[in-house]
This record gives C-alpha cells, structure tokens and sequence, in this order.
C-alpha cells in the first residue's frame, strides 16, 4: 500500500486507540484515588505523628501512637532516615515497623531507632505482638543500662498461637543486654540481619521453630547463639557467627539443621552441642576458635558434642589461626571433641591443620551406634 494512504489508516487507529485508552483512564481513575487514599491511611509515616529523627527529641509517644493508630487500622508503620531516640516501645500484633536499611558493618545509618533510657527493659518489645514484622531498621542501644535488650519476647507460657514474627534486614547492636531475647518463642524468622557488639548473647533463645538465615551474629559479648533452656526445632543456613565468646551454644536441644554456616574466632568453643539430639551439622566452616580459653581445656576447641543422640556431622572444614594481621595467639587445641555419644557419625570432616594439640579428642561413654571414622586432617605447625 502507497504510503500516503497508510498514514490515515494509522492516525485513523491511534485516534482510536487513545479515546479507549482516555475511557479507561476515566473509568480507573476513582479506583487510583481510591488506592491512595488506603495507602494514606495504613502506611503511617511517624513525622505525621510528631516524630522527629533529629538524633535529640525524644520520640518515644510519638512513634507508640503511630504503632497503635496502625494496628487499629491494620496497617503498617515507616521510619523515614534520621535517628530517633526512644524508650521501650511495645509493638502490636500485624504491624510492620518498616525503615530504610542503610547501617554499615559498625554503625548505623538510614533508620535508627536509639535507645535513650538507661532504666528499659529494652528497646523494641514484641510480646503478644503476632505476626509482626521489622524491616531495616537500626536498633542501636549504646550501651545503656543493665541487661537492656534490643527485642525481646517475654511470655509465661507458649500459649495457643504461633508467634509468626519477622526480623528482616536490620541491625541490633550495643545493648548491655542481649541482641534478641526470646523467651518461649514458637515460629519465627531472622534473616539478613546483623546483631552485634552486644554485652549478652547476639540472640538468646527459649522456644522452637526458628529460621536463621544469612546473618552477621558478630562481637557479642555473649554466644552468638544460645539456647540453654528448652530449644528445638531451629534451621541455621548461610550465617557468619564470628568474634563471639562462644560461636553456638546449644544445650539439650533437638531438631537443628546447622549448614553451610561460618564459624570465626570465637572465644571458646565454636559449636558446643551439649545434650542434644537429632541434628544435623553439616559443611560448615570453623575457624581459630578458641581465642580466650586456656590452651588445653576443651573450651578451646572448634566442636563439642557430649552426651548426644542421632546426631551426624559430616563434612565440615576446621581450621587453626589468629587474630587478623598476624597478631594474637594460636588456636584451638582441639578440633573435635566428643562424649557420650549414641546414633551419631563424626565423618567425612576435614581437619587440615584444624587443632594445635589433637585432631579428634574421644572422652568416652559411647552408646551403641557412635561411627567416628574418615576425618582426615593434620596439626597446624604453629603448634607450641
């Protein structure tokens, strides 16, 4: 076809085109004012409620009445980028606290809520709060207090309902408390989160059916990780627990899957499974653990397992070393220690250079069915 006779044709269809495109814009139009106008009612913005951010004003009212205006409305709660000092804050059940995550790897930036009352019992409580979700935040304690947590869970009993909480992509850091304490918590997540530099334990666990995944747990004064009371039924994947006084400490538990996670210069040990069964420990890294025990006692060693059942840990790499640029002592004495053993394998674990003193430490009492063979290895020639 001549191409002045297709230019009509193709204005003809245009013209055509955009009155149908100008009817449906017409018709959406309510339908978008609409949306707006949900939106403006149930993601809450915590300068409309007062709320400063200037690193000065306390902001605790103002940031409790946004998360309650929120959950009266079923919505959700954003902290816009400055720092607001606060109290404890008690969230609600189905509120997202949601920020802009921007903290670097020792100090906090985008979103910071600080602490800035010596006398809390933390920063951020989540008892009773269901389903709740915090999203890249900063959680910064600065040391306040005495046993100040960052978020705590706090129940009498595990009650009816799951917890169901969320804590994605944020920071909790410098509490003379623990990072997270949880006290019979039941089904949880955190992930890509960094709990740091805390006086307690980075996250202190009693309950079950936890997911952690791709975390920093670093420089807690405290374990990493510690479940010493009741505790099953968790899964660690892809997390960097480093520069702790102890690695992961689990007594008495069951049901772990500890994989593909790696283990830094703990204090002590840096997996100590003390009583517990049906786990699985596998390709993990453990390294230089051990860097505040006294050589020769098995706190200064990269695993322990004692007194366990149905256990396997399997092919994971432990190795000897010091503190970054050369400076430190050498360690751990021991790579593997184990006791007490009943259904479980140790194998197929590689030990090159992985202790100072002895590979693989057998303390005795061993039930039917302990397999310990395969894990091939050599002294670290720092040794002495």
């Amino acid at each position: 076809m001549p191409e002045d006779v297709a230019r009509p044709a193709s204005g003809r269809r245009q013209i055509a085109r955009a009155a149908v495109l100008g009817g449906v814009w017409l018709a959406m139009r309510p339908q978008i004012g609409a949306a707006q106008t949900v939106e403006a009612d149930t993601v809450l913005n915590v300068r409309q409620f007062g709320a400063k951010g200037d690193g000065k004003s306390d902001d605790t009212k103002s940031i409790q009445r946004t998360i309650d205006t929120a959950a009266a409305r079923g919505g959700a709660v954003f902290l816009p980028p400055g720092v607001y000092p606060s109290s404890e804050l008690q969230m609600r059940p189905h509120v997202s606290l949601t920020g802009i995550p921007a903290w670097d790897y020792e100090h906090g930036f985008g979103s910071v809520i600080r602490l800035a009352d010596e006398h809390a019992r933390c920063l951020l409580n989540i008892t009773g709060a269901f389903g709740v979700t915090v999203e890249g935040i900063s959680l910064d304690g600065g040391k306040l207090g005495t046993r100040v947590h960052g978020v705590w869970l706090n129940k009498t009993d595990y009650g009816k309902q799951e917890d169901t909480f969320r804590i994605e992509r944020s920071q909790i850091a410098n509490f003379s408390g623990d990072g997270v304490r949880l006290t019979r918590a039941w089904c949880f997540s955190i992930r890509h989160s960094m709990i740091a530099y805390n006086s307690g334990d980075g996250i202190s666990l009693r309950g079950w059916d936890g997911f952690f995944l791709d975390n920093w747990l670093s420089g807690n004064n405290g374990a990493g990780f510690a479940a010493r009371e009741e505790n099953a039924s968790c899964t660690f994947t892809g997390n960097r627990i480093e520069w702790n006084r102890e690695g992961i400490l689990i007594v008495g538990g069951d049901g772990y899957n500890i994989t593909g996670n790696f283990f830094d210069r703990a204090g002590s040990c840096g997996l100590a499974v003390l009583g517990g069964e049906q786990m699985t420990i596998t390709g993990n890294f453990v390294k230089r653990s051990g860097k505040n025990a006294k050589p020769g006692t098995y706190d200064s060693s990269q695993i322990r397992l004692e007194r366990t059942r149905g256990v396997t840990c399997c092919a994971n790499n432990l190795q000897v070393g010091r503190d970054d640029g050369g400076d430190g002592v050498w360690s751990p004495s021991y790579g593997i220690v184990y006791k007490e053993l009943q259904n479980c394998v140790i194998g197929n674990n590689v030990l090159h250079e992985g202790a100072l003193q002895q590979l693989m430490v057998d303390l005795g009492g061993h039930g039917e069915g302990a397999v310990v063979k395969d894990n091939p290895g050599c002294l670290s020639p720092h040794a002495g």
